[in-house]
């Protein structure tokens, strides 16, 4: 028996937020430069306040090391700052710069446009597909 790509959900899905990650990154790359890391890495900071790399890996389901560049090149531009922490200074929390939160103020409304044009895409089906998404992002076990 045969896989059919077109009806498998994993790949639906996998697809469909590719497509969608492409769009909106094309809105802020061009405005200001960053990358989809980049963007993931800022748009966490600006809901948490100052965290380490490792939260940011768990929140945003990427690589240690791709946060770490990410983080790199945002402290490059001059919209990240690292802080060392006093307890152990081997650890470094990350937080906006007043240029990190002047961006993330400038692509909000550029975000919430974006979105609003994506739900409308899903017609009455976009708070279900909200719903459905919520679900599948929970934490649970896989059954075995």
């Amino acid at each position: 028996m045969s896989l059919d790509l077109d009806r498998f959900l994993p790949y639906q899905l996998a697809v469909a937020a590719a497509r969608i990650s492409r769009e909106f990154s094309a809105l802020y790359r061009e405005r200001f430069g960053i990358s989809i890391p980049e963007w993931r890495v800022v748009a966490h900071l600006s809901q948490s306040g100052p965290v380490s790399v490792r939260e940011i890996h768990e929140r945003v389901d990427m690589d240690k090391s791709k946060v770490s560049r990410a983080a790199a090149r945002l402290e490059a531009a001059g919209y990240v700052a690292k802080t060392p922490n006093p307890a152990d200074r081997r650890l470094i929390a990350l937080e906006l710069t007043p240029a990190g939160h002047a961006m993330i103020e400038d692509i909000a409304p550029v975000a919430r446009q974006f979105e609003a044009e994506v739900m409308a895409r899903l017609g009455d089906l976009a708070e279900p597909f909200r719903e459905g998404l919520a679900a599948l992002a929970e934490d649970r076990p896989p059954k075995t």
